[in-house]
């Protein structure tokens, strides 16, 4: 087996890409699976050995994982479309490709697994027992490692994405407006609760210092990841400051969802995980700091500017 060697899905990607620049800088050969390798050379991050296939493919995945230590699957079906009828089987594909490598597979879960009354604190052996049919996929996926005879994985669960690598995340798309001027900063939260958010650069560099040390983890390991445990409108209010306290900080038009919703598929999956705004669900990180001694944080204020500036940098 190489040595250090990473297969990372979805390089192109937010986490995925966050994750291949992180384990480049710890020291991993990193390869990335692409349908369009040109392509990914000029969007993806630099130093990644890029290959010619498709998650949907199970023969790409095999041929990719050749060699591999870890298999970081960080590809996601692009918006809220058919999100089992694609999620589920390139996931079995990855599990096929790291068990015929004896590679680690690694997943970044997230907090879809759990019902708000796990909250407000959430622990790694809370109930999973979702309301909605994306955090039931998610269970069913989880669940797939689990029963995978022989495999090793790893789970990373953390809150909403942000990050100068986050195309598709709440902070990018509404409240920075993909990096358009900012006439107003609209904010989904319901007043005083909690919400988690995962600025990437932080959760990659878990990821790599976890992975830097991959084999002495337990067979199966799920930790969490607290990352900017917030309330109320404090994202939108960095926002807000990254922008030089311009914009006034407003409420998200639910209304407007609701109107929507029986015309557009994306909207009705945003009504139905509301729920994350109006419960408290921070993750409890006191495992992953056991493990890591702490946690990588950059600084709300620091990671909110940072996110902005790349946003504004590419749509220029």
């Amino acid at each position: 087996m190489t040595e250090r060697l990473a297969l990372v899905t979805g390089a192109t990607g937010g986490i995925g890409g966050a994750v291949a620049e992180a384990l480049l800088r710890h020291g991993w050969r990193v390869r990335g699976l692409a349908r369009d390798p040109d392509r990914a050379r000029r969007t993806g991050p630099d130093g990644v050995d890029w290959v010619a296939g498709d998650a949907m493919r199970e023969a790409d995945m095999i041929a990719a994982a050749r060699g591999a230590r870890v298999l970081f699957h960080g590809v996601n079906p692009p918006g809220y479309r058919d999100w089992r009828g694609l999620a589920v089987p390139m996931l079995a594909h990855a599990i096929t490709a790291a068990s015929g490598a004896g590679a680690r597979l690694v997943l970044p879960g997230n907090l879809y697994v759990y019902a708000p009354e796990a909250g407000p604190e959430v622990g790694e052996d809370a109930p999973r027992r979702p309301r909605t049919r994306k955090g039931a996929v998610r269970v069913e996926m989880e669940a797939m490692l689990e029963a995978a005879a022989g495999l090793a994985h790893l789970i990373v669960r953390a809150g909403d994405f942000f990050g100068p690598r986050a195309p598709s995340s709440w902070v990018t798309t509404v409240l920075m407006r993909e990096g358009r001027p900012l006439r107003r900063v609209v904010t989904p939260e319901v007043p005083g609760a909690g919400h988690a958010w995962a600025y990437l650069p932080d959760l990659a560099e878990t990821f790599a210092r976890l992975l830097d040390d991959e084999a002495t983890l337990p067979h199966h390991l799920a930790l969490n990841f607290r990352g900017h445990a917030l309330h109320g409108r404090a994202m939108a209010e960095a926002v807000a400051r990254a922008d030089g306290g311009r914009p006034p900080v407003r409420s998200f038009a639910w209304a407007l969802v609701y109107l929507g919703a029986p015309f557009v598929t994306f909207l009705r999956e945003v009504i139905e995980m509301r729920y994350l705004w109006s419960a408290t669900l921070q993750p409890d990180n006191a495992r992953l700091v056991a493990r890591l001694g702490a946690e990588p944080h950059t600084p709300l204020d620091a990671a909110v500017a940072a996110s902005l500036a790349a946003l504004r940098a590419r749509a220029a």
